[in-house]
């Protein structure tokens, strides 16, 4: 089994690693974390050019991430919540995906598909996580993963993530259906 973890995340040992490394410790198989801010990969410059050729004009860390996104069986997304919303390198991030939409809208290939999916978010403050989890949903769609899980840790500001019992029993129960599928 395969899993791709993208991590919005700045802090490789911040509240979201928590729960991504609790999940990493319970999944089998090979797994991937990919952290937005230091992936080396650019936003979609909306050049057009995946509306008649397959594959992304650009050609940096994305070029990783999808030979792997392409193989894995599960995908999950990871972010802090920032004003609601996934973090600004994640989202530029998840707009490479648009070749994948390109190449099934405008050139009649198969998407991807059969993957399960997860989301972690952690954010504290009052802001609601609704958008963010609208946002995922839609990336992990074009990643083949129309069925996921998440867990939530909000309220970061008064319980750091990796204290709050329930979120990680909620990445405990996603590595569990996660694994379950192979």
């Amino acid at each position: 089994m395969k899993t791709l973890i993208l991590n919005g995340s700045p802090h490789k040992n911040g509240d979201t690693a928590a729960l991504t490394g609790a999940l990493q410790g319970l999944l089998p198989g090979e797994v991937r974390e990919v952290f937005s801010y230091f992936a080396q990969a650019g936003p979609c410059v909306d050049c057009r050019r995946c509306w008649k050729t397959e594959g992304c004009a650009l050609h940096d860390g994305m070029d990783e991430i999808y030979a792997f996104l392409r193989q894995a069986d599960n995908v999950v997304i990871a972010s802090p919540l920032y004003f609601s919303q996934l973090t600004g390198s994640l989202l530029a991030l998840g707009s490479r995906l648009q070749c994948l939409y390109a190449a099934k809208r405008f050139l009649g290939k198969p998407g991807l598909s059969g993957k399960r999916g997860g989301i972690v978010l952690v954010g504290g403050g009052d802001g609601s996580p609704d958008p963010a989890l609208a946002t995922a949903h839609t990336l992990l769609k074009f990643m083949g993963a129309t069925e996921h899980r998440r867990a939530l840790s909000h309220g970061t500001d008064r319980l750091p993530a990796g204290e709050d019992r329930d979120a990680l029993a909620q990445v405990g129960e996603m590595a569990r259906w996660l694994a379950a599928a192979r």
